[in-house]
């Protein structure tokens, strides 16, 4: 099915506060990963600065309800676990608990493994592992209702824990026939080579058929699966394209990987959006600081976008997640 970003219903009903806490996750012999949790509480909310925003949550407050489902986050490269602390903070108030981990060598103060793209499905399955069995709230979720969410970098990673097995080999054939594409000129410009399947681990990609349900936007290196890397991902899948998204370029990305699910896609296209446009609206500080993900197109309000990207998402794992 595909829909227009105007098509989507109304936001449900919010029904509670929001806690927030940020926990240590132990990750081998390499440093613990940092993860934020949000979760429905009966704690009134106040205002708290965490980064570059200020959200309204109650920290390390109770947790309320029973057999609760899950939502886990995987953010895009350069980024952090409070990436899309909006869509979070949308699914605590719906009675969600969510939980987004930094993924160490891509965040915006490491850049060190960028391209060890195999490293971040395995540290998606570290969090549900944590969340599910060490989490002090573990009692209170449903293990049979668990989701996840994954922008850019992140939606490659939720497709390859829902089941993907890409082939990095096509990376460097890609290059060679679009080499004024973002994704080549960059590694151009950083002197990477691009034959990256050199350096895949045997057995590198790591599933989690804990994960029934995902809402993947402009996943990255989309082309890189193909039918039979994507044959075995068979969970509902909602899938997000920005039509004038220039960083990855249509056909290459979302299409290919609406093109190559065994089952259809719940696929959305939205006008006049870029690429960072699936990012919260930044305020002045953070425009002036980071113009590159905060600009939107003229005439297109990410705000108002957001209001019903979140709305369609909460709906998205209510249907799915029961």
């Amino acid at each position: 099915m595909i829909t227009t970003l105007f098509a989507l219903a109304a936001a449900p009903a919010f029904a509670a506060d929001v806690g927030f806490e940020e926990v240590k996750i132990a990750s081998g012999a390499e440093p613990p990963l940092t993860a934020g949790i949000w979760y429905p509480t009966d704690t009134p909310a106040t205002p708290h600065a965490l980064g570059n925003v200020t959200q309204t949550v109650a920290p390390d407050a109770p947790i309320a309800g029973h057999r609760l489902p899950l939502v886990v986050m995987s953010h895009g490269g350069g980024g952090w676990y409070d990436g899309h602390y909006d869509t979070a903070l949308a699914l605590a108030h719906a009675g969600f608990v969510v939980a987004s981990v930094s993924h160490t060598g891509d965040t915006f103060d490491d850049q060190s493994r960028v391209l060890q793209l195999w490293r971040r499905p395995a540290q998606l399955h570290l969090l549900v592992d944590y969340m599910l069995d060490e989490w002090r709230g573990h009692g209170r979720l449903n293990a049979a209702r668990v989701g996840a969410f994954g922008f850019s970098n992140g939606g490659f990673t939720v497709l390859v824990a829902a089941g993907g097995t890409p082939d990095l080999a096509q990376i460097a054939p890609y290059c060679d026939a679009h080499p004024d594409h973002d994704l080549c000129a960059t590694l151009k410009q950083a002197g990477v080579d691009p034959r990256l399947s050199d350096d895949v681990p045997a057995g590198a990609w790591v599933h989690d058929p804990r994960i029934r349900a995902a809402v993947i936007a402009a996943p990255a290196f989309g082309f890189a699966f193909g039918s039979a890397g994507l044959s075995s991902v068979h969970i509902p899948v909602q899938l997000w394209r920005a039509a004038d998204d220039r960083h990855q370029p249509h056909p290459y990305y979302e299409e290919a990987v609406r093109a190559d699910l065994p089952r259809p896609p719940e696929y959305h296209v939205v006008a006049n959006a870029g690429h960072y446009d699936f990012l919260p609206p930044c305020d002045a500080r953070l425009s002036r600081k980071k113009p590159e993900i905060c600009d939107s197109q003229p005439g297109f309000d990410r705000a108002a976008f957001h209001d019903q990207f979140n709305a369609s998402v909460v709906q998205f794992f209510q249907a799915t997640l029961r």
